[in-house]
């Protein structure tokens, strides 16, 4: 294969994601401790505090009615994403963003939060010591210098799968092919690719970015020996013709299928023309 067909062929996994197999959206809101000074001004957040007083108050101490000033504790929202098939006791990475004017997540630790997902259940629960690759740092002169984002950090693998979703995908009798970039060229070389392997009408195309593939019979509670065999397939991709352009940095980068016709570009001190020069050949 020449090297431009050799770019347009892709494997079916490569550009089309299984009806099902997605990950799950998950938040939280939690309390970081541990800070060395860089957390909430109680008196500005008060969400932070009232977090506080009430995770106190579950463990057995009474802090109502007592002005607290600590400024080691930040309130943070805490987000995962519970992957595919996730089983109980699996560990996924969670990220943390400072709600309230704390300027560090530095050396902090999460302390035991419950992540939910959109239908309000309770999915994982993340705790752990943050990760944070930004710092602030400063002088007695007032200068100062801040890399990176210091208010967010992560916590790998900090949280653990507490409960799975139910997904039956071998009892499933047809399966949704979806396109990340919908286009009805593609969807078709897929299910001709598919039923050129199974058999006629075992794929139908429903639209420019849905291929449905109804299970055979020799794959009755088997869908995901299915599944493998035809996402290793290889079809040939197609995209329209298309130009984009930064302004800013002034790059035009532009497919293989488009076509320019006579024309001059002209960005800053840099002129580009395309012109054509017919040339008779005659014999002697």
């Amino acid at each position: 294969l020449s090297g431009a067909a050799y770019a347009q062929n892709s494997r079916i996994k490569d550009v089309v994601s299984f009806e099902g197999i997605r990950e799950n959206i998950l938040v939280g809101y939690g309390l970081v401790v541990g800070l060395n000074g860089t957390g909430d001004k109680l008196k500005n957040n008060a969400f932070t505090e009232q977090s506080l007083i009430a995770f106190l108050e579950r463990q057995g101490v009474n802090t109502r009615g007592t002005e607290l000033k600590t400024k080691n504790v930040a309130a943070v929202t805490v987000t995962a994403s519970l992957p595919p098939f996730g089983r109980a006791g699996g560990k996924v990475d969670v990220s943390l963003s400072a709600m309230g004017d704390a300027k560090s997540l530095l050396g902090g630790t999460l302390l035991a939060t419950p992540l939910l997902g959109a239908d309000g259940q309770v999915y994982a629960v993340a705790q752990g010591g943050a990760v944070v690759s930004g710092f602030e740092a400063g002088g007695d002169s007032g200068s100062s210098i801040t890399k990176g984002v210091p208010t967010s950090g992560m916590i790998p693998n900090g949280g653990v799968i507490e409960r799975e979703i139910d997904f039956a995908l071998n009892e499933m009798r047809d399966i949704k092919l979806a396109l990340r970039n919908p286009d009805i060229t593609t969807a078709g070389n897929i299910a001709k690719a598919i039923n050129a392997r199974l058999g006629p009408q075992t794929a139908i195309v429903m639209d420019p970015g849905t291929v449905t593939v109804n299970v055979p019979p020799a794959y009755d509670n088997a869908v995901a020996y299915l599944l493998a065999d035809i996402e290793q397939l290889s079809i040939k991709t197609d995209q329209v013709a298309k130009v984009v352009i930064d302004e800013a940095s002034g790059t035009i980068v532009m497919g293989q299928n488009v076509r320019i016709d006579t024309v001059a570009v002209a960005q800053g001190n840099l002129v580009v023309k395309i012109e054509e020069t017919p040339q008779v050949s005659q014999p002697n």
